[in-house]
């Protein structure tokens, strides 16, 4: 595990980042929502955005209200007192359970994904639907969830090709992660299945439903009840949200 020294540097001219490590694993994604939670319960004066990612948080202020050298002071504040090697991930306030059709036509990759992290398809899945999931960052496309980490032997290298297209729902995994796609879009990571969620609702009250912090689990379906779901149009995709504290 990579040691972690948290370090404050300078993003354009009115961002700050605060990066724990170089390379996303399970501890520093415990350093990177400690950091965000606290930020919640007690907001940094001037500061207009937090944005986490795998490895880091942006801070974005606003400088007619802090100067940089005082949001700076705030976040060493925040980062003093704590011991990022060992601190726990905060738990979830939130769990969504979403149903996903794995393989076939519905996740072409998930042999191949499989045999590069050395099992079988039918113990892929069912590692997948063990496995305790974070929503670790929201990005590259409007509410779109990077959750994580898988266990080590999931670092599957990306495809040395880009499929196409994958649609809205699917679930493609790679380095430790999954991502649930938002939108139609091209991809280098392998489809294993297919959802019906909708993670990015413009026309709803709240167009992103997932938050970062926010648990999530898969649930198997058969590919009839998946193709049942996709036709309903429900944008929930029979996914289900239960308070976790």
């Amino acid at each position: 595990m990579q040691a972690i020294e948290p370090e404050i540097l300078p993003l354009g001219p009115d961002g700050l980042l605060l990066r724990f490590a170089t390379v996303a694993d399970p501890q520093v994604s415990a350093a990177v929502q400690t950091l965000l939670r606290k930020s919640e319960s007690a907001p940094l004066t001037g500061v207009t955005e937090v944005v986490p990612a795998l490895a880091s948080i942006l801070c974005r202020f606003d400088a007619n209200v802090a100067s940089r050298a005082e949001v700076t002071a705030q976040l060493r504040a925040l980062v003093a007192g704590e011991d990022w090697d060992v601190v726990a991930r905060p738990a979830p306030a939130r769990i969504w359970r979403i149903p996903v059709a794995f393989g076939g036509d519905h996740g072409p990759g998930l042999a191949e994904a499989a045999t590069l992290a050395g099992i079988d398809a039918a113990e892929a899945v069912r590692q997948i639907e063990a496995a305790e999931l974070s929503v670790l960052a929201i990005g590259f496309a409007p509410g779109q969830p990077y959750l994580g980490l898988l266990p080590e032997h999931w670092n599957l290298p990306r495809q040395e090709a880009l499929t196409p297209k994958v649609g809205a729902g699917a679930l493609v995994v790679a380095v430790r992660q999954l991502v649930l796609f938002a939108n139609p879009s091209p991809t280098g990571w392998r489809q294993i299945g297919q959802t019906a969620f909708r993670p990015f609702r413009p026309e709803a009250v709240e167009p992103v439903p997932l938050r970062t912090g926010d648990a999530v689990r898969f649930v198997a379906v058969g590919a009839g009840e998946m193709d049942a779901l996709l036709a309903a149009g429900d944008p929930t995709g029979g996914a289900v949200c239960e308070t976790a504290r």
